[in-house]
């Protein structure tokens, strides 16, 4: 499966945040959004996503009007971990993991067994299986972003997007999450992910692509876009 961003621009407030950006995301490979702060690579995804005001452009999957499937169908398709972690909702982590798993089922007949294998899955791949009866919102910044990563894997889409996957964590969970999501592409899946460590985005990428001032600058393999002037006029440091 293909999700392809057509000359994407966003605007707000007439400032235009994403300039006419293209770029594209299948099956099969790990993708690192990257670029220094306020470069726009947030809410290119959210654009990519159809939650970003203003937007202009085409989205499309595998060839398809991506933004004018009905929800439900897009929700299976295409999983998203978004930047904000804050949830107000006392709800047990185990509840909130679960929401991950409401595009697939129908009326209210509660969930099957299969949601909830799925749910375990995801758990289980974050470490969070301990987290499970304590509420959302009392958990660490950490313990957080890990639950609702596991909402995210819980849909099992065949595309996931993922906003800073890493935030708040310690350094074994960081390499955790990486190579969780190096697991998901290795059974087919491809995945979208907003990340700042260049380290680990060399280490785990496949493919980069680097955003500076709403546009797309680089598009290639980690060796090719870290280069040491790219490092030098995009996020003014010296590269090795």
């Amino acid at each position: 499966m293909k999700l392809e961003g057509k000359g994407v621009s966003v605007s707000i407030r007439d400032r235009e945040l994403v300039s006419r950006a293209s770029l594209h995301v299948s099956g099969g490979e790990l993708v690192g959004l990257i670029g220094p702060n306020g470069a726009g690579k947030s809410t290119l995804m959210r654009a990519l996503l159809g939650i970003s005001e203003k937007s202009a452009g085409d989205v499309l999957l595998d060839g398809s009007d991506f933004l004018r499937m009905p929800g439900r169908d897009r929700a299976r398709a295409v999983a998203f971990l978004p930047q904000e972690r804050r949830v107000e909702w006392r709800l047990p982590a185990y509840d909130i993991v679960m929401l991950g798993r409401y595009p697939h089922q129908a009326g209210f007949g509660g969930p099957s067994p299969e949601d909830r294998a799925a749910v375990d899955r995801s758990l289980e791949a974050v470490d969070g299986h301990e987290l499970s009866d304590r509420p959302v919102a009392v958990l660490s910044g950490g313990e957080r972003t890990r639950i609702l990563l596991a909402r995210a894997l819980a849909v099992e889409a065949p595309l996931l997007l993922v906003d800073e996957p890493i935030a708040a964590l310690d350094p074994y969970h960081q390499l955790h999450v990486m190579e969780i999501l190096r697991d998901r592409v290795h059974a087919g899946a491809g995945v979208l992910a907003v990340i700042h460590d260049l380290a680990l985005a060399e280490r785990f990428m496949d493919r980069l692509i680097l955003m500076n001032a709403g546009q797309i600058v680089a598009d290639g393999s980690p060796a090719a876009v870290l280069t040491p002037d790219r490092l030098a006029a995009v996020y003014r440091i010296a590269g090795s």
